[in-house]
């Protein structure tokens, strides 16, 4: 299986960085796209790396879920974005996993994704999912095809929680077993 995360600049180092290594380490070709005008990024934290591929660059059906990550850039872009949502949307309109983490559930709620549905997110964030139903204290949460987790903190939860829908509960356990979680 393979997936798709969003790199971009200001994005939370943990998030992004943590979650990719952790699918990675689970056996899960994880590539990251991005929409901003260079593939080379710059995290929340300085660290400069590059994406693999920019989004108008793959073909979206090779891909069986889209990762994306929260941090200061969701703020800066949330209002003007139309890429990530669209991707979201495209993901979820063919019943793939969509998976956001932080700030990043945002994205998730302006496109509608998470109307009626359960989720957590970044305190604060909930403002643009009003009609979901929000879960403050929870990790990691999963409502069918969508998987929102809280913050950096829920970076293993979230990686468990992505491998147990996409390879089952003994693959999860089993990512965890071998970083001695």
């Amino acid at each position: 299986m393979k997936g798709l995360i969003v790199l971009s600049n200001q994005m939370e180092d943990v998030e992004a960085l943590g979650t990719r290594a952790l699918l990675r380490r689970a056996g899960l070709d994880v590539i990251g796209i991005t929409f901003e005008q260079s593939l080379d990024i710059t995290t929340a934290f300085g660290l400069h790396i590059r994406a693999d591929h920019f989004g108008k660059e793959v073909s979206k059906d090779d891909y069986d879920f889209i990762v994306i990550p929260g941090g200061r850039y969701v703020a800066l872009t949330i209002d003007r974005d139309v890429e990530i949502q669209k991707l979201a949307k495209y993901f979820n309109q063919r019943h793939k996993l969509v998976a956001a983490i932080c700030a990043g559930p945002r994205f998730l709620g302006r496109a509608g994704l998470l109307d009626g549905k359960s989720y957590t997110a970044f305190t604060g964030s909930e403002i643009d999912m009003p009609k979901g139903h929000y879960q403050p204290l929870h990790k990691a949460v999963r409502d069918q095809n969508i998987i929102t987790a809280r913050g950096a903190g829920a970076v293993y939860e979230f990686a468990y929680e992505i491998v147990r829908y996409l390879l089952g509960e003994d693959k999860a356990k089993q990512l965890l077993d071998n970083i001695l979680y």
